[in-house]
């Protein structure tokens, strides 16, 4: 899941008219040179999301649910470091440094901290160097808008199959940054939108003072999920058949409070990426108290499934059409 979707609670904003940006030239093929255009092309939009410092007011829309944050973000070498306060809904602040992750809950005085891979995280969506995107997604350029105050380039990833969605992405003309992002389902309806209402690039943004804001714990409670790196093969689980394009990233066991090291009150989480788009399976127990009937959601571009699977229970979401969701579950297989 996004880095913003653990913290905001539901989400905003509507799609442009479709006459706000210019006509776009036609879809680029899968020739080597237009893969190489499509490398330099997400190489430019992450570089520039790691050595910006910025100040904005981001705001994220699903239907007619919004949701906005305050956003602090400053990079030093290979130091990057964020502050997201929420401005809707109960009051959070969150800091990163790297893929430490430490939340404040002011109502309840309850400090989260835990660890988290960055991949997927906005504007640090595209990875660069993965050549699959370019076998799953053509790239095409849809003009030029102006967003938060700053000239745009304009860009269509369009998946070559129906396991994606689609993204149309507005990134800043000199630097590259992403200040706004949709993504589209099959009939190019926004399923979900993200983008900068105000941005303030190469802000003085001070990576020792939010350290110190993120390291000032007094008068809350400290909790740490546990949260243990494994591998599906070492917990039984494998894939008979991969999903197109998907490629395992990470693995975890998450053990509630006093569990023991068996399988009892502990989740696998198996998360996968085809480089812009995240699957996470979830494996737990089945307890039939608590797991009801099998089903299937959708909160914007974010599906649900839900089954029993043997003795265990998965819940399986992703930024992905529900297909392929169900082909995750067919896939997945116990080994022992």
């Amino acid at each position: 899941m996004r880095f913003l979707a653990w913290l905001l609670v539901g989400w905003v904003l509507a799609l442009p008219a479709a006459g706000q940006t210019r006509q776009a030239p036609a879809a680029v093929t899968s020739e080597p040179a237009e893969d190489r255009r499509l490398g330099e092309w997400l190489l430019r939009i992450h570089e520039a999301s790691r050595r910006r410092a910025y100040i904005g007011t981001f705001v994220v829309t699903i239907g007619s649910s919004m949701a906005s944050a305050r956003i602090w973000h400053v990079c030093d070498g290979e130091q990057q470091m964020e502050r997201v306060e929420t401005l809707t809904g109960a009051p959070r602040s969150t800091f990163r440094r790297n893929d430490q992750v430490i939340t404040f809950f002011p109502d309840s005085r309850v400090v989260v901290a835990e660890r988290r891979e960055s991949f997927g995280l906005f504007p640090n969506l595209l990875q660069p160097g993965d050549a699959s995107i370019a076998r799953f997604y053509t790239l095409r350029a849809a003009g030029q808008e102006r967003i938060a105050g700053f000239e745009t380039d304009v860009v269509q990833l369009r998946p070559r199959d129906k396991l994606r969605f689609a993204y149309q992405i507005w990134t800043e003309k000199k630097t590259g940054l992403v200040v706004k992002l949709q993504t589209l389902d099959v009939e190019g309806q926004v399923l979900e939108q993200a983008a900068f209402s105000e941005l303030q690039l190469d802000a003085p943004v001070s990576m020792a003072r939010l350290s110190q804001m993120m390291a000032n714990t007094e008068g809350y409670q400290v909790e740490t999920p546990e949260m243990v790196k494994t591998t599906a093969a070492a917990e039984g689980w494998s894939i008979k058949a991969p999903v197109p394009g998907f490629q395992p990233m990470s693995c975890y066991r998450r053990r509630g409070a006093g569990a023991s090291e068996g399988r009892h009150d502990s989740t696998l989480q198996w998360i996968f990426s085809d480089g812009l788009a995240t699957v996470s399976l979830f494996l737990e127990d089945f307890d039939p108290r608590r797991h009801g009937q099998a089903g299937a959601q959708a909160l914007g571009a974010t599906h649900t499934l839900t089954r029993r699977h043997g003795d265990w229970w998965l819940t399986a979401v992703g930024e992905v059409p529900q297909q392929t969701l169900l082909t995750f579950a067919q896939a997945l297989e116990r080994r022992k």
